[in-house]
């Protein structure tokens, strides 16, 4: 069958590579000059399955209003009149509960563990090398009030099956030594010897050029306006190149999903939620970490990335704007600054932004909707490297027919229906005869 998936990052491509591995004829199409431009490009460049962590968690709205008054907080929301943001928080707000953080952070882990496995296979497959690490994650903690209150995320670790390790600051020292100019400032902190690292833009692209060689086609440059066809099924997409044809469409354009669905009646409950990083040269590796260090005080991720060390977190609620605000990059060059002083050259320093599609709880959406051959894979927030390859893997599944090896009936459009309308349905049943 006839796919086009718009949208080149990461959740795109690799989309369209599992596709054409099934068989399916694949066009993708995207506005930049080459994949994974945008969102995908300079993210933290940690692949966490274990901290697959929904942001709505119980005492989130509390911290939030302390977060108003810090100088280096790790969320900041911009005065908004957009009635899509107050119902997006407001719905974010109802999944900060017990029972809602325990379902929600359940799916996202399936999802994360499933990606894992799926990445580890595909790299076997096809050699594919991307500055990847895979020597874990460690998330260390400066207050002994966020070392107690890592004790709910380790309940969920052991009765999911995830390695993890609690350390004291020694034991951080000792998996991460550049930390030990900073271990005067550690109170402990959590390892998960599972995770991995690496270059999310050295991956897409390289994946983009093997899917390219196994006949997937890219339309780069290329501005996608509007989705032409009914309620119940899509007939073509308007772009700048003209009018596209296909049996199926999969969206997987991160923060733009929403208001390309939205005259179809689909209200998709995506939000850009606004991150940064610097991407710094090392200059003493003694000093630089070895895979990914989290600082819970900053919710901010130092990841090393071959001669690099990537600093990326942060968030604002501040719609799509992409200017770039000298207050977050002084938040990040504080927290390496602490932890690995002297590692890299902050002055060479490349500081970048972009927009994470968040859902409001945390599980993204990849899966079928209402319309009977449009298909949707978005809203990873900030996980879509984390969980990119399970979810191509997946949507490829369900469009071909196949039975998923993962869960997937609530990881779709249909949780957010009464009654759980648009189950999904292979395009064999859906095309017309």
């Amino acid at each position: 069958m006839k796919i086009i998936i718009l949208g080149a990052g990461v959740i795109g491509v690799t989309s369209a590579w599992y596709l054409a591995r099934a068989g399916h004829e694949v066009t993708v199409v995207d506005r930049q000059p080459a994949a994974a431009l945008e969102t995908s490009f300079a993210n933290a460049g940690e692949i966490s399955p274990g901290y697959s962590t929904p942001w709505a968690a119980p005492g989130i709205p509390q911290k939030a209003l302390k977060w108003l008054f810090q100088r280096h907080a790790p969320l900041v929301l911009h005065a908004s009149a957009d009635r899509a943001r107050a119902r997006w928080m407001l719905q974010m707000l109802g999944n900060c509960t017990s029972g809602a953080y325990a379902t929600n952070k359940s799916r996202m882990m399936r999802l994360a563990m499933y990606s894992r496995e799926c990445l580890g296979a595909l790299r076997a497959e096809t050699g594919i090398r991307y500055d990847e690490r895979t020597q874990g994650t460690l998330q260390v903690f400066r207050e002994d009030k966020q070392l107690r209150a890592v004790a709910k995320d380790i309940e969920v670790l052991r009765s999911d099956g995830v390695a993890h390790e609690v350390l004291d600051a020694a034991g951080c020292v000792a998996v991460e030594p550049g930390l030990a100019h900073a271990r005067h400032l550690l109170k402990g902190g959590l390892r998960l010897p599972g995770d991995e690292t690496g270059d999310c833009l050295i991956f897409t692209q390289s994946l983009a050029a093997m899917a390219a060689a196994e006949g997937v086609r890219f339309l780069y440059d290329t501005s996608i306006h509007a989705l032409e066809g009914t309620a119940s099924r899509i007939e073509a997409v308007q772009t700048s190149a003209g009018r596209l044809v296909a049996d199926g469409f999969v969206v997987a354009l991160g923060s733009y999903s929403p208001p390309l669905v939205a005259p179809l009646g689909l209200r998709l409950p995506v939000h850009p939620v606004k991150g940064y990083s610097l991407t710094i040269p090392i200059v003493d590796e003694s000093r630089a970490p070895v895979s990914t260090v989290m600082d819970e005080t900053y919710k901010v991720a130092i990841t090393r990335l071959g001669d690099r060390i990537r600093v990326g977190g942060l968030a604002e609620l501040a719609g799509f704007d992409l200017s770039l605000s000298p207050r977050r990059r002084a938040t990040l060059a504080k927290s390496v600054g602490e932890l690995f002083g002297g590692a890299g050259d902050l002055d060479k320093a490349t500081f970048w932004t972009g927009l994470r599609p968040m859902t409001p709880d945390g599980t993204p959406i990849v899966g079928a909707t209402p319309v009977g051959n449009l298909w949707l894979n978005t809203g990873h927030g900030t996980l879509g490297w984390t969980m990119a390859a399970g979810s191509g893997r997946l949507i490829a599944d369900l469009i071909s027919g196949r039975q998923p090896e993962i869960r997937a009936d609530d990881l779709g459009y249909a949780r957010y229906l009464r009654g759980g309308a648009g189950r999904a349905r292979p395009l064999s049943q859906t095309a017309p005869a």
